[in-house]
């Protein structure tokens, strides 16, 4: 284990497992805006005690399954939130002795999570991806309360045509509004996107409706970070969780293009989310600090109307067999599945392989550009 540095410059964790003197290594991200129930995130300093532990209690160890390594592990956390050996750790485990199996077995990563959580999934189905173009909230210096604008394109035979044109899309976009803006530079938000002021919040959506062909548009409110007393501010206005219905339903009725929203209420304002449910029942209504990955919540929301779509990120839960559970559960459930990256990004290109072993409807990646290029090359790779 050792202390390496997310895209946004700030500390994470690499962690290695050998096995017969063979290194696998895994990389874990982080989330700038976090769900209040995810795994609990350790520094190198708070994990060394229960690093020393795992380290006396595995070597001469044998296991076959991945289950039963991060069976093993949660074991030995055995706190609710992965508090005592950090949630980011028991990932970066789970993730490097998943990569030890498949280069046992000389398989890909995808191949053996599919064989061990997912048999029976057919071949050749291709996600949707999910590309941040314009940041706001959190992810950004803007005026924008809403977090992120994305425009969401289908792969069609050839993933690689589809992936440029969202390239030549994210460069036109950046041309047109230095511009439109009368700027030299634009700056970029956490994940990629464009980072400027706009007059309202539905603007970028009507800019990046006049821009798309054959994609649609897809919403992250991240209602969490304008949650203030109760109320929420989007535009310097407040208002409850029925007035914010209101403009949702306005910004899906002036844009047929928009398809999906993340996050449009707090994580604790369940009331909200089964009301949009219903005043939307043909569009994504997604959930992500509200389910943070976690089976049980999934099944709650959604069986209570709130959701019928949800984020799978495997840190919220802290290892890969949670993930593919809950993954697994969401299919079950009738979910629509989104395996997504973090605001705080590594080199490691897991969650693609994640998608692809359980054949997700879709992949949220952030802009195709700068460290999250290396995941939209995983994406070519594994879905030529």
């Amino acid at each position: 284990m050792r202390e390496i540095f997310t895209s946004a410059g700030k500390p994470t964790v690499e962690v290695g497992v050998v096995v017969k003197s063979h290194a696998f290594l895994a990389q874990i991200p982080s989330g700038e805006s976090r769900g209040g129930r995810e795994a609990a995130v350790l520094s190198m300093a708070e994990a060394q005690t229960g690093w020393r532990s795992i380290q006396t209690r595995v070597i001469g160890a044998d296991f076959k399954y991945l289950k039963e390594w991060d069976g093993f592990l949660l074991r030995l956390d055995g706190t609710p939130d992965k508090s005592k050996l950090g949630g980011n750790i028991i990932l970066g485990l789970s993730l490097a002795f998943a990569r030890a199996l498949a280069f046992s077995e000389n398989k890909e990563l995808w191949q053996v999570l599919r064989e061990e959580f997912f048999a029976g999934e057919k071949e050749g189905v291709k996600p949707l991806i999910f590309a941040n173009l314009i940041e706001g909230g959190v992810h950004a210096q803007d005026n924008l309360a809403l977090q992120e604008y994305m425009v969401v394109k289908e792969m069609g035979d050839s993933s690689a045509k589809s992936v440029e044109e969202l390239v030549n899309l994210y460069k036109k976009l950046g041309e047109n509004l230095r511009r439109k803006n009368k700027l030299e530079n634009i700056p970029l938000g956490t994940e990629g996107g464009y980072m400027l002021d706009f007059k309202d919040d539905f603007e970028p959506l009507a800019v990046l409706s006049g821009m798309v062909q054959d994609e649609n548009l897809a919403l992250d409110a991240a209602a969490n970070s304008f949650h203030k007393d109760g109320k929420y501010v989007v535009d310097e206005k407040k208002m409850s969780a029925a007035e914010l219905a209101e403009v949702y339903a306005g910004y899906f009725a002036k844009e047929p293009k928009l398809i999906s929203i993340e996050d449009p209420f707090a994580e604790n304002d369940v009331a909200g989310f089964q009301l949009l449910r219903e005043r939307l029942p043909d569009k994504w209504i997604v959930g992500d600090d509200l389910t943070v990955t976690n089976p049980d919540l999934i099944k709650k929301y959604a069986q209570g109307g709130a959701i019928n779509a949800v984020i799978i990120k495997a840190n919220q839960i802290g290892s890969l067999s949670e993930a593919c559970a809950a993954m697994k559960l969401a299919k079950e459930l009738g979910l629509k599945r989104i395996v997504s990256h973090r605001g705080e990004e590594t080199e490691d290109v897991f969650l693609v392989h994640l998608a692809k072993a359980g054949n997700a409807e879709a992949v949220k990646i952030g802009a195709p550009a700068r460290e999250r290029i290396l995941k939209y090359d995983e994406v070519l790779r594994l879905y030529p």
